[in-house]
């Protein structure tokens, strides 16, 4: 192994350390900038050509994850997710049905929108409801966050990992939400369950007196158009229309507007989710054009034990120190190497999903409803946190453990 294997690995393995950290000590640079110019300082080395590095962008995820943004923009815009604030002030009379409610809402929500675009939105909604009813923010908030992540793991366009485990295994929409939805179901019960248990004062039954919220205008047609334009999307992806196209398509008709200017939708655009994912995918390629693939498959694959354990165990540990879409892309390799491919890649979908509760860190929309609340004078912190997330955690895991290894 000459000196530009060991430059370019050494490249990588800075690239992924700063994407889990999120930064660099003294550096402005987030995950995506981070990943951007590790991408860019593997082709200057030679470790990837820039023929193969644009190769390796998986176009099929790019579009999908701008489709469903702009999908989120439009619902945001219209006025929807103001709309469901309302309701669970209308329909929640207690606050465990407070509670209930606000993790339904949540975790059905982030199955179709992508989970840290629905805890952007509702944080701040979320807030002012518990503060105006003189209510503890903490729990409400953990719930927010752990249900937000639990749900998006039902379906293919939940969150990011998954659209990307949806590109590689080209498994159904229909069929990963088969699988999955059951385990997602019982996850949001267990996050009530155990948020319950471990704030009983704060859920001690009485009734709230009724408060409003502020009034906000309703763009009706923009509001029509969006959830008929999310419903045939959702209609195509169950007709097995690949979930880029369907995505492509119910954006593309929310596009075609006479009221709403397009700049005010892309002003919205998480553009730098998509250069993150971009640069991702040349950085994870470049471990296998310098030719160390061999070696992490062996690394990081068990040689004794239940294949589903052994899956569940290594995701989460992944998931935790190098972020959950890092993780997927580095197992890529190692779940093909599994006797039943598609059980490993739904097993990884779950277990990258819910290791994510783990801790504050553990997730990027942990990390959106701490900052968001900070910004509003309430704290979330890692210790709160991982009091409920931890238990969370492992009761999902085991859960999920025992779902997939009857179909293994």
């Amino acid at each position: 192994m000459n000196i530009s294997f060991w430059l370019s690995l050494f490249v990588i393995a800075i690239t992924i350390a700063g994407v889990s950290l999120g930064r660099y000590p003294f550096l402005r640079m987030n995950r995506a900038t981070i990943a951007f110019v590790g991408a860019v300082l593997l082709i200057i080395i030679n470790a990837i050509s820039p023929e193969e590095a644009y190769q390796v962008i998986d176009i099929n995820t790019i579009v999908l994850l701008l489709s469903i943004m702009i999908i989120n923009v439009n619902f945001r815009l219209s006025g929807f997710f103001y709309l469901v604030s309302k309701y669970i002030l209308k329909y929640a009379k207690t606050p465990r049905q407070l509670l209930a409610v606000l993790i339904f809402f949540s975790g059905f929500l982030s199955a179709i929108f992508l989970n840290d675009t629905i805890v952007l939105v509702f944080t701040p909604l979320i807030l002012e409801i518990v503060i105006a009813l003189k209510r503890n923010p903490v729990p409400y908030l953990i719930a927010l966050a752990t249900s937000a992540n639990i749900g998006s793991v039902a379906t293919i366009i939940g969150n990011p990992q998954n659209i990307l485990i949806g590109t590689f295994s080209k498994i159904s929409f229909v069929e990963f939400t088969i699988y999955l939805l059951p385990v997602a179901f019982l996850g949001l019960m267990i996050v009530w369950l155990i948020i319950v248990l471990l704030y009983r004062r704060e859920f001690s039954s009485f009734s709230f007196d009724p408060i409003g919220l502020p009034e906000f205008r309703i763009f009706r047609p923009l509001l029509i158009k969006s959830v008929i334009s999310t419903c045939l999307m959702l209609i195509a992806l169950m007709a097995g229309v690949p979930a880029a196209i369907a995505a492509m398509g119910a954006a593309s008709l929310l596009l075609i507007t006479r009221r709403l200017k397009s700049e005010r939708v892309f002003r919205e655009i998480d553009w730098s989710l998509l250069v993150f994912f971009s640069g991702l995918f040349i950085v994870t390629k470049s471990i296998e054009t310098i030719g160390f693939s061999d070696e992490l498959i062996t690394l990081l694959k068990f040689d004794s034990g239940s294949e589903i354990i052994n899956l569940t165990i290594l995701s989460t540990v992944l998931s935790n120190l190098i972020s959950n879409v890092p993780a997927v892309l580095l197992l890529k390799n190692v779940i093909l190497t599994f006797s039943n491919i598609k059980i490993a890649w739904l097993t990884t979908a779950m277990a990258t999903t819910f290791a994510g509760n783990l801790t504050l860190i553990g997730s990027v929309a942990n990390l959106i409803v701490a900052e968001s609340a900070k910004r509003h004078g309430v704290t979330l912190g890692f210790a709160e946190y991982f009091k409920s997330g931890s238990l969370i955690t492992l009761i999902t895991l085991v859960l999920g453990v025992l779902w997939f290894s009857y179909f293994s």
